[in-house]
């Protein structure tokens, strides 16, 4: 049986698909979705199949990026899966994906970078994130919220946002040189010797509140890949690994 996370926050919401996936050993390679590590892609390919078998959403288009730590965002104007069957239709150097099409899924593959899923229910615009310290550092949220108004004219107070499963501020050791990008923000981090333990999840909430989204209207996952690595894929806790697991939003057909 394949498991995943739903979002108590989107309740009521009946037109929205919103889920992260979990690790499930009776998958092939713990049921990992990603298809640029390295397996057997067929076998990759078969685990997004039996992902969108389980949910009944097989006739959905799925759009994934190659996503490179950036602050780029891409608006997705068809209803074309791209990512999904191979690697080398995914949008190209990107880390943050928006559409108003319906029937359109869009995924961030993540091991312990932040996953954001941003959710406009008057305008129907659905936005996902990929959010590590570099995008963090550049503003990735707050910029994509400042699309979504640019674009759709969405108002922050009618955005959903979800901070999905990742390395918690317990498990997240950076040094000076990445912790200074975020000196400016209260409880960014917590110092200890000449390592500090960051908190990507909350900064990315706190720059979500700045961008005029409502805090009620964030949830912020207390769930941390590394200490829930039995659940979760985490580069940190497993020294590198191949595994990614999949977080999904978009808006349904009907």
């Amino acid at each position: 049986m394949i498991e995943f996370y739903k979002y108590d926050i989107l309740n009521g919401y009946e037109d929205i698909v919103a889920l992260t996936t979990t690790k499930n050993t009776q998958y092939e390679y713990s049921f990992s979705l990603a298809l640029h590590t390295g397996e057997d892609k067929s076998k990759i390919i078969s685990n997004r199949q039996k992902l969108l078998k389980s949910l009944n959403l097989e006739d959905y288009s799925i759009v994934l990026a190659n996503q490179t730590h950036s602050c780029n965002i891409s608006v997705i104007n068809d209803t074309t899966s791209k990512g999904w069957e191979d690697e080398n239709s995914a949008v190209v150097d990107t880390d943050a994906l928006m559409t108003n099409q319906k029937g359109v899924l869009l995924g961030i593959l993540t091991a312990d970078c932040v996953p954001v899923l941003l959710y406009d229910n008057q305008k129907g615009v659905v936005l996902a994130i990929h959010a590590g310290w570099r995008g963090t550092a550049c503003g990735i949220a707050q910029k994509s919220v400042a699309k979504m108004q640019e674009m759709y004219n969405s108002n922050p107070k009618d955005i959903q946002a979800i901070i999905a499963p990742s390395i918690g501020k317990c498990c997240y050791e950076v040094d000076i040189e990445v912790a200074k990008h975020f000196k400016d923000i209260d409880g960014a981090y917590r110092k200890i010797g000449d390592k500090y333990m960051l908190d990507l999840p909350y900064i990315n909430k706190i720059q979500l509140i700045q961008s005029g989204l409502d805090e009620k209207s964030i949830y912020l996952s207390s769930v941390c890949t590394s200490c829930n690595n039995e659940s979760f894929f985490s580069y940190r806790k497993e020294c590198g690994c191949s595994g990614r697991f999949l977080s999904l939003i978009g808006m349904k057909m009907i």
